[in-house]
């Protein structure tokens, strides 16, 4: 039993560096502006926009986008994520473009995801 226990005790740990560059995202080296497609049914689809600094009004940023675009949205409270702002449709380039052009977020620091 001594020999497997020490085998284990120095194996190689495979998250270790994985662990460690966790720590360092928490310091916010680099804050990124995440849009995302939600399906819904059908045609129908959801577009979220998460990681929007704590500064900025989420219903001011929402008021605009829905004037902008004609869709309708709100500001969802989630535990994990904070804010985050839903829309209705496939809004992606039109909010990247508009966060860049209201100097909200930079455009290396917006990440578009979804199909």
């Amino acid at each position: 039993m001594s020999d497997i226990d020490t085998q284990f005790s120095s194996a190689f740990d495979p998250f270790a560096e994985a662990n460690a560059d966790d720590s360092s995202v928490g310091t916010g080296t680099k804050d990124y502006v995440h849009v995302r497609i939600q399906q819904r049914n059908g045609r129908k689809s959801l577009t979220t926009v998460q990681g929007l600094k704590k500064e900025y009004s989420y219903n001011k940023i929402l008021k605009d986008l829905k004037k902008e675009f004609c869709c309708n949205g709100t500001v969802v409270q989630d535990p994990e994520l904070g804010q985050v702002i839903q829309l209705q449709g496939d809004q992606r380039k039109n909010v990247a473009t508009f966060l860049v052009q209201a100097g909200i977020a930079k455009k290396e620091n917006i990440k578009i995801h979804g199909f």
